[in-house]
């Protein structure tokens, strides 16, 4: 305000001219207030001051709110302050009531309507706009191109049928007037047809005043049905609006909450997924750990079989050697068969042991090849066992997958049965909501329309009473003032001619019967208007009756309303049930997976006691073939002791054939022929 006032001030010294005292009278009151509203009604404003005005006006300013009504402008100065206008930012309502503006101003005004972006209320009441038509087709083309203006007031200002019409095309192409009033006009059947044919395309006006236009009926109601169409329009999209922005905010608030529970979910499921990876990474490794084990096992078996076999080959040349060795028995039995006669006793004694020796040896080997075969068996289980125990580990393998499996299904039937009902509370919300607004819409237009009929009525009451008590003050001041000029009158009638009384006394009598009868008159017609307030106030106590019914039924609503919360809260917990049964089988399907590390820990100790007794088993047959060895080694030094014993003795056999032969006379003879 105060910076309103400087530029007011400084303005006026730039350009020379003196501010009007009351200008900067009332700028100087509303210094320490806080209202917006630059209030000049019924002040005469020279050009100077519109011209300063309009530059002050045309900068930012703090006035949302600018009254000049009454002020007796000139057109020339109603322009220059409408051009101050054109680029204000600040002001959303302008008053030029009753400066009679004619077809320059109607100019001005288009041009205002078509330039200004602020301006949301204009009256122009008791002014002659619609005397020029080519002027008010102007301004009904600003009017046309304006898209702020909502309220626009054009009463008494001379609008006959072609200015309907002219403002016909103009609501046919505007889209933001809801209110419009063309009250005391000379609109016409025609002006009204034509405001009927562009209601039936404008569907943003509410309200239409027409009275005292010559419209008919008819029309009338046909143009009220209209309006009350796009008030009706216009509640439910506000309506529309109001419940848009509270779904929104609800299914913004679900979302988070659904959001929030599913990621703990995706936490829980992640949880789960890296406690099963461990678990078969811990259980791969185990498994990795077994088959090295098995493999030094199988190793150890092969080891074991090979030394068998070189055991198996040293046996079959030891018997290779026997058999050599009785062929050379043989022979020497052929070659010495005098010796063996004087020696049989003597072989007969060793064949007998040679014979008990083999056997002792055959039983020996038999035993060796029995060992060997049940070794060879106890390997064979061994392996079968680790073929069950890998059977086994493949098939907790194929568990583990079909109930990871089984997992994921059941995860996305979760989550599709969870949209579902996220769409489905989505749907029965909106449909509630729009229920609840709607009602609660056409209750407080119904309310809002009865009180502004009200208040009208009783402002157009108080001003008819205050209009009557000022005649009736009038008429009794005028009856004193003429009753002491009656006594005066009388008076010097008295004094100068008592003829005269008569008809002096007739005419005060006639007088005061007029006077009379105009005192009753009025007094009658203060009955009337006692009698319609009294009626006015049996209406207001009816309405009063009204709103409070209507009061109960915005709380059966109410009621209504926080019913379907209950049930919308009652659904949610529901979902929120249905959430953590299913969290409650997910922790059912983790207890049978630690179940299935349980059996795959059991598994795992059995395998550990398995290998634990194959190799006390391989240590058992370690010891044993060692044993063996060891019997096969001494066996192996007594058969070379009985095979030197046999040569010793074959060639003491052989020398003492020798000397025999030698010795005997053949030798003699057949030494000369030598």
């Amino acid at each position: 305000m105060e910076d309103f006032r400087r530029t007011y001030l400084r303005l006026c010294k730039e350009l020379g001219v003196d501010p009007q005292e009351s200008i900067v009278a009332q700028l100087q009151e509303m210094r320490g207030s806080q209202g917006s509203r630059l209030d000049l009604n019924g002040q005469n404003l020279s050009a100077e001051t519109c011209s300063v005005l309009a530059k002050a006006l045309q900068n930012e300013t703090v006035f949302t709110e600018v009254s000049l009504s009454d002020c007796l402008l000139s057109e020339e100065d109603v322009k220059v302050l409408l051009s101050g206008l054109f680029e204000n930012t600040t002001v959303k309502v302008l008053d030029l009531k009753g400066n009679n503006l004619r077809s320059k101003g109607a100019e001005a005004l288009g041009m205002l309507l078509a330039r200004n972006r602020t301006l949301r209320r204009l009256v122009l009441e008791w002014n002659a706009l619609g005397v020029w038509d080519e002027a008010f087709s102007l301004f009904c083309e600003g009017l046309a191109s304006n898209s702020v203006l909502t309220h626009l007031d054009l009463r008494n200002n001379q609008i006959n049928h072609k200015g309907a019409s002219e403002l016909a095309l103009a609501l046919k192409r505007n889209n933001t007037i809801k209110v419009l009033d063309l009250r005391w006009n000379s609109i016409g059947l025609l002006g009204g047809r034509s405001l009927l044919e562009a209601l039936q395309k404008n569907k943003t006006i509410v309200q239409l005043e027409t009275a005292g236009n010559n419209i008919p009926n008819d029309t009338i109601r046909a143009l009220e049905q209209c309006t009350g169409h796009n008030n009706d329009r216009q509640s439910t999209l506000r309506e529309s609006h109001s419940r848009t922005q509270v779904l929104s905010k609800e299914i913004h608030k679900l979302k988070e909450e659904k959001g929030r529970q599913f990621l703990s979910l995706m936490e829980t499921i992640d949880r789960q997924r890296e406690e099963m990876g461990h678990s078969t990474r811990s259980t791969s490794v185990q498994i990795g750990q077994l088959q090295e084990a098995l493999n030094e096992r199988k190793s150890a078996v092969n080891s074991l079989t090979a030394k068998l076999q070189m055991t198996e080959a040293a046996l079959a040349l030891s018997e290779q050697k026997n058999h050599n060795m009785g062929e050379l028995l043989t022979r020497l039995k052929t070659e010495k068969d005098e010796q063996r006669e004087r020696q049989s006793r003597e072989r007969k004694k060793e064949q007998e042991d040679s014979v008990i020796r083999e056997g002792k040896l055959l039983r020996e080997i038999q035993n060796l090849t029995e060992t060997n075969t049940q070794l060879r068996s106890k390997v064979e289980e061994t392996e079968r066992r680790s073929k069950t125990q890998q059977q086994q580990i493949f098939e907790g393998k194929q568990e583990l997958t079909n109930s990871t499996a089984e997992l994921k299904l059941r995860l996305a039937q979760a989550e599709d049965r969870l949209e579902m009902e996220k769409r489905r509370s989505k749907q029965s919300l909106e449909d509630m909501d729009s229920l609840r607004q709607k009602e609660v819409e056409q209750v407080s237009r119904h309310l809002e329309e009865s009180e502004r009929t009200l208040q009208e009525r009783i402002f157009k009451l108080e001003g008819q009473r205050i209009q009557q008590e000022e005649e009736l003050s009038k008429a009794r001041a005028a009856c004193v003032t003429e009753r002491a000029q009656a006594e005066e009158e009388l008076g010097r009638v008295r004094a100068q001619v008592r003829l005269e009384e008569q008809e002096h006394v007739s005419s005060l009598e006639e007088k005061l019967r007029s006077v009379r009868s105009s005192l009753q008159e009025v007094q009658l017609h203060c009955s009337q208007q006692k009698q319609t307030i009294g009626d006015l106030q049996a209406k207001n106590s009816q309405q009063s009756i009204e709103m409070d019914g209507l009061r109960r039924r915005i709380e059966e609503l109410q009621q209504e309303l926080s019913g379907k919360d209950q049930e919308r809260v009652a659904e949610v917990s529901r979902v929120r049930v249905e959430l953590q049964e299913q969290i409650g089988h997910l922790q059912a399907e983790r207890t049978a997976q630690g179940g299935l590390k349980e059996k795959i820990s059991a598994l795992e100790r059995e395998i550990k006691a398995l290998s634990s007794n194959h190799r006390e088993a391989l240590l058992d047959k370690e010891s044993q073939m060692s044993s063996m060895l060891e019997k096969l080694r001494l066996k192996d030094a007594e058969i070379q002791r009985m095979r030197e014993d046999e040569a010793n003795r074959a060639s003491y056999l052989q020398s003492a054939i020798l000397t025999y032969v030698q010795g005997s006379p053949l030798g003699h003879l057949s030494s000369p022929k030598k």
